[in-house]
């Protein structure tokens, strides 16, 4: 089984970052498409500032203006873009246009439903994330999705394009998710959490080691 890369997300302090960085994650995200671990390209960029950049940076977005993705981009210092406000093809090359780094497009599941346009994002998408779908909220929320359902799903759009997995994941059940979807990154923020955008650095452990184990 290939290595699953981890994406630690909606960060909101400096030290849990360097925690992610110090436990080996991927990549490192912030949110900025609202709720509870919202920044501003102000608040991410002091976030940011002095804190290692080996780690790729992941930036969060909603159904932003092109014209702002970009600029906060820019700001922080982005590696990523990742829209989550149910992008289309057409979406994904207007950002491409104006951001030079990848673009992960989010597909939000009912359960094991994937919405009709997926194969499109496959297609255009350096990389695309399944998230589970919970009407007023992006993202974040815990809910977990039909696995080994949408795994069967999966096959027939997935092709070589990666997949990152969110939604609801934790060091209790990252493994089992692992085994029977096979994606290339696992994507977790309130599993690893005290409370919306303060992380605790021992579930961060804990959920790396799982990550770990599954590999054997």
């Amino acid at each position: 089984m290939a290595d699953v890369k981890v994406k630690f997300c909606g960060m909101t302090r400096a030290d849990d970052a360097v925690a992610a960085i110090a436990l080996g994650a991927s990549y490192i995200g912030t949110v900025f498409a609202g709720g509870p671990r919202h920044l501003t390209a102000e608040r991410a960029a002091e976030l940011w500032s002095g804190i290692s950049a080996s780690v790729p940076r992941v930036g969060v977005f909603g159904a932003d203006a092109q014209e702002h993705v970009a600029s906060t981009a820019v700001a922080v210092g982005l590696t990523v873009v990742q829209l989550h406000g149910d992008p289309r093809a057409a979406d994904i090359r207007r950002t491409r246009a104006r951001f030079s780094g990848q673009i992960w497009a989010v597909a939000r599941a009912d359960g094991s439903l994937l919405p009709d346009w997926t194969e499109e994002l496959f297609r255009e998408a350096d990389a695309v994330l399944l998230d589970a779908r919970v009407p007023g909220s992006l993202g974040g929320t815990g809910v977990t999705l039909e696995w080994e359902a949408l795994a069967r799903t999966l096959d027939s759009v997935r092709g070589s394009t990666p997949v990152v997995l969110a939604g609801g994941l934790r060091p209790e059940n990252v493994a089992t998710a692992i085994r029977l979807l096979s994606p290339d990154v696992v994507d977790v923020s309130s599993g690893v959490e005290r409370v919306p955008g303060e992380k605790d650095h021992s579930r961060m452990r804990a959920f790396m080691d799982a990550v770990r184990g599954s590999r054997t």
